[in-house]
């Protein structure tokens, strides 16, 4: 067994969490002005670097905005905010997601794996199909939920890129580290063989090239996660 090297957080990263959880909170309320950066170093006992830095990244991330010759100030992260966005509030969560959370990336899951279905059923070759088949047979096998969110990850991804669309993969991979939460909290719920089931039939219906089947199963699939009988947001 091999172990990682355990690494202490930089006083920047330090810096964003404190404010990223303090926004979360709603400590620091949308729309709030923060203190000159000279003052949040003397508060926070940090150099004007870490400030402006970190300041730079929650700038990124949509929770800061910066307004030249006024100040910095609580964006509004549910409006502006980005992937990054998504992620931090999932740490801050513990590493959940909120009911309107799951729903909203597993709507975009739908809309993406139709497009990725309609484009596939085009031009997706047996060879292919053989491929995500052997994918497939790698979930079914899976011993352990890690193996079975690899292998559903694997399929997803080579599926998008099946599709030949260049953006829908790297939209997919993005999405990665909330996705695979998604998928393990499932597993947890409801098993690896449910898991399976619903890759294994969206498999069959691309090897049979049967398009409205394959979109009537992903759109049915995935909304039994969003209000059906195998929900997996936290109550």
């Amino acid at each position: 067994m091999e172990f990682e090297k355990i690494s202490s957080p930089s006083l920047r990263e330090l810096f964003v969490q404190q404010l990223e959880q303090m926004i979360l909170s709603g400590k620091l309320p949308v729309g709030e002005k923060l203190p000159p950066e000279r003052q949040l170093a003397q508060e926070m006992q940090v150099s004007r670097a870490v400030v402006n830095g970190g300041i730079s990244d929650l700038e990124k991330k949509g929770f800061l905005v910066v307004k030249p010759r006024s100040g910095t100030y609580v964006a509004d992260y549910r409006r502006n905010g980005t992937v990054e966005t998504l992620l931090a509030i999932m740490n801050y969560n513990g590493g959940r997601l909120r009911e309107e959370e799951v729903r909203s990336i597993l709507e975009v899951r739908i809309a993406l794996d139709t497009l990725a279905a309609t484009l596939c059923a085009e031009r997706i070759t047996d060879e292919e199909i053989a491929s995500l088949g052997e994918i497939v047979e790698r979930l079914g096998a899976a011993q352990t939920i890690d193996q079975a969110v690899r292998a559903a990850y694997d399929f997803q991804h080579e599926f998008a890129l099946l599709s030949g669309n260049t953006l829908i993969p790297l939209i997919f991979c993005s999405f990665k580290v909330a996705v695979t939460s998604l998928w393990e909290r499932f597993c947890i719920l409801y098993g690896i063989p449910a898991l399976y089931e619903n890759t294994y039939k969206l498999w069959t219906f691309l090897k049979n090239r049967d398009l409205n089947g394959a979109v009537s199963w992903i759109d049915k699939s995935v909304r039994e996660s969003i209000d059906g009988n195998r929900k997996i947001y936290y109550e």
